[in-house]
């Protein structure tokens, strides 16, 4: 890690917790740079709450969505 990192991190270490978090927040918010993308997803997340709602798709538990992508992709 470059001197300039460490002493940046320090700095920000330094913050309050409510501080930190809201950097973060704007951190990761500068790397979804891909408006395009996002947007996609947005309206892949729209369409599936969409038929959640009208009852054409049913709702699968986490646990079993996890299960069923771990036994596809092992490790």
């Amino acid at each position: 890690m470059s001197t300039t990192l460490e002493a940046l991190q320090a700095e920000v270490l330094r913050l309050s917790p409510k501080d930190r978090a809201r950097l973060l927040d704007r951190l990761i918010a500068s790397l979804d740079a891909d408006a395009e993308a996002e947007a996609a997803w947005d309206a892949v997340a729209s369409a599936r709450e969409a038929e959640l709602n009208a009852g054409t798709v049913q709702a699968v538990p986490i646990d079993a969505a996890l299960s069923r992508l771990e036994s596809r992709f092992p490790g």
